[in-house]
């Protein structure tokens, strides 16, 4: 299964992998942003490797992301078959690198060249295929001034395309409207959850839709529901206006019922629930790109399975509809 990253034309698979888990625990004083626990820096480096073996060509992380901990990964991953992946990074948050420490946003003109000069020195690389403006809620005129610098990127040959990280409908129409290197808009998508409005913009314009969040952060791998928490530096344990799926560190009970719901037809044809869910978004669009986080070989491999199912059939997608309908969920 492949698709094509927007309109330009270049080639990803259907699937691809989500690294912000990979970066590990960073935060501030008061919140933490990163995934908590345990980290492990050769594990990751495996299953980056194993991801490609198996078909995954589109890796998305971001300059923040373990303060810089998980480009340095990507970096070191595939250093020497450059060519062979394509890499999505972001920026609009800044950090301390060697303190693991976030810092706030940036939103100035000056940061976009700055934040990627530091990107293509931790991936080891002297381009990068899609750079994404990641501060989802900037007003629209401050977000269109950008449009400039990053077509200057685009020529210099230092990015290949550019796009938003948003799920307001509005912000991603004005951003494919005024550049032609907008070729995908990042947005919280799943079966759970998430802006048609937004899809039907990438769909208008022949955008990829870049899926995060497309297993709820990790509630739709089905492990959640035997009352486990996360760790406390890890992002789904804070008190955040977004972290809708968990609540106090454990999954939110009205989010796990829904799941119960349509568990059976997630699953249908031997898929795992994480499979049935990737194959949701598969099915919604020809335009969908989802990039389920991992830090293990073994996720990995589950998520990777799901392309030889492919995508569910209309009456699954129907059936679905018809069960969420009437649940409460907000």
């Amino acid at each position: 299964m492949k698709r094509l990253l927007g309109r330009s034309g270049i080639e990803i698979s259907a699937l691809g992998a989500g690294c912000w888990a990979i970066g590990g625990a960073y935060g501030d004083t008061e919140n933490q942003y990163g995934w908590g626990g345990s980290r492990d820096d050769d594990e990751s480096i495996r299953a980056l490797h194993r991801a490609r073996d198996l078909g995954i060509t589109f890796f998305d992380t971001a300059s923040s992301y373990g303060a810089g901990h998980s480009e340095t990964l990507i970096g070191s991953a595939f250093h020497g078959v450059r060519d062979q992946v394509v890499i999505a990074s972001k920026w609009g948050y800044t950090f301390d690198e060697e303190r693991g420490v976030a810092l706030g946003a940036d939103d100035s003109l000056a940061y976009v060249r700055s934040c990627l000069e530091g990107s293509l020195r931790r991936l080891r690389t002297d381009y990068v295929d899609l750079y994404q403006l990641h501060l989802g809620d900037l007003p629209i005129p401050q977000a269109l001034e950008m449009v400039g610098v990053l077509d200057d990127l685009v020529t210099e040959g230092k990015i290949r395309s550019y796009g938003w990280s948003t799920d307001d409908a509005a912000r991603a129409a004005a951003f494919a409207e005024a550049g032609a290197g907008c070729t995908a808009i990042q947005q919280d998508l799943s079966v759970l959850n998430g802006s048609a409005e937004v899809l039907a913009v990438c769909e208008k314009f022949q955008l990829a839709s870049i899926n995060r969040g497309p297993l709820a952060m990790g509630l739709l791998s089905g492990k959640y529901h035997d009352g486990r928490q996360v760790a406390g530096n890890d992002v789904r344990s804070q008190d955040l206006p977004w972290m809708r799926y968990f609540r106090d560190g454990a999954g939110a009970p009205e989010w796990l019922a829904a799941i119960d719901a349509i568990r059976e037809v997630l699953t249908s044809g031997g898929r795992t629930l994480a499979q049935g869910a990737l194959a949701w978004l598969w099915a919604r669009s020809p335009v969908t790109v989802p990039i389920p986080g991992f830090r293990t070989v073994a996720q990995i491999e589950e998520n990777a399975g799901a392309l030889a199912h492919g995508p569910l059939s209309p009456a699954d997608i129907t059936r679905i509809d018809e069960i969420l309908a009437p649940l409460s969920r907000d």
